[in-house]
């Protein structure tokens, strides 16, 4: 799917045609769409094939023609039975000479938040902010997502102290997940705007290097929540993995000590009970009552040792 957009009065407007200065947004492409592009605007296919590959890592590209391909990771929201899990896709932008385009294997809503207006002052005529101002919104976005785990990582803490299942246990699993995915997106689109900072593959403007300045330090922000909030969850989930095994040798400790007991009575009716002569006492009360007091020793003892606790 293709669709165009132009800053037009102040506003940016979705326009039929391929004009100057207008911001090309390629969601899944077809293949036919992809030639006319790559035609169209002289764009190396490559550049536009790169981020249709889920496993394509974030970096900066510049050719001959003054073309520059930026990949990055954008945060994304999975909707699962259970729960609401995070992830990254690489989104693509070309800068050409008289155009922008962003290429995404997915439909997502930080893209759509500059098609449908929701960003302010945004022109597409002025190349380098509108890219500059893609990449805070992902920073932002990151930021987002990342109290929306913690305060999904608390709620679960809060249901595992009162009955600990294996649910929430995996839920806290698939959270970590989703924070080694941040930490690692995060990292890599560091290193991209790093290589852009030094202005050899987009040219900067004064007024956009401050821009660019507050997305280094919404990303660094990013990457250290995402560390903090990921040894939270480890050493939460240890800990609660650890009390988990803990009641488990309660429990087993328990079950023993009854058998115990259990097993008192049983010997001495096995022991009376055998077709043996010279039995003392072969009476059925004394039997009993030896029983009970041996079994009633016993369990003081095993109660004396807390055993029962």
């Amino acid at each position: 799917m293709i669709k165009i957009y132009k800053t037009i009065d102040g506003k940016i407007q979705e326009i039929e045609t391929i004009e100057k200065n207008s911001w090309i947004n390629m969601v899944n492409p077809t293949e036919a769409e992809l030639q006319f592009i790559t035609k169209e605007l002289d764009v190396e296919p490559d550049f536009l094939r790169a981020a249709l590959d889920e496993e394509e890592i974030s970096r900066v590209e510049l050719e001959d023609n003054n073309q520059a391909l930026i990949t990055i990771d954008v945060p994304v929201i999975e909707k699962d039975s259970a729960m609401v899990l995070y992830n990254t896709i690489p989104v693509g932008i070309i800068q050409t000479d008289d155009n922008i385009i962003t290429v995404c294997l997915h439909g997502n809503t930080l893209i759509d938040d500059f098609a449908k207006g929701r960003v302010k002052n945004v022109f597409t005529n002025l190349k380098t902010r509108f890219v500059f101002q893609i990449l805070y919104r992902v920073a932002s976005r990151f930021l987002i997502y990342l109290r929306h785990i913690n305060r999904m990582s608390t709620e679960i803490e809060r249901q595992l102290n009162i009955s600990m299942k294996n649910k929430e246990l995996i839920q806290l699993l698939d959270l970590e997940k989703s924070l080694v995915f941040f930490s690692t997106s995060l990292k890599a689109n560091q290193s991209v705007l790093e290589k852009l900072q030094r202005g050899r593959i987009i040219k900067l403007y004064e007024e956009d290097k401050d821009l660019l300045e507050d997305v280094i330090i919404e990303v660094q922000q990013g990457i250290e929540m995402s560390n903090i909030y990921s040894n939270i969850l480890s050493e939460t989930r240890d800990a609660f993995a650890s009390i988990i095994s803990n009641n488990l040798n309660v429990v087993m400790k328990i079950l023993t000590s009854l058998t115990i007991l259990m097993a008192i009575p049983t010997m001495i009716s096995s022991f009376f009970g055998m077709n043996v002569a010279g039995i003392p006492v072969p009476n059925f009360w004394f039997v009993v009552c030896i029983a009970l007091g041996c079994t009633g020793v016993a369990g003081f003892v095993l109660f004396l040792k807390k055993m029962f606790n």
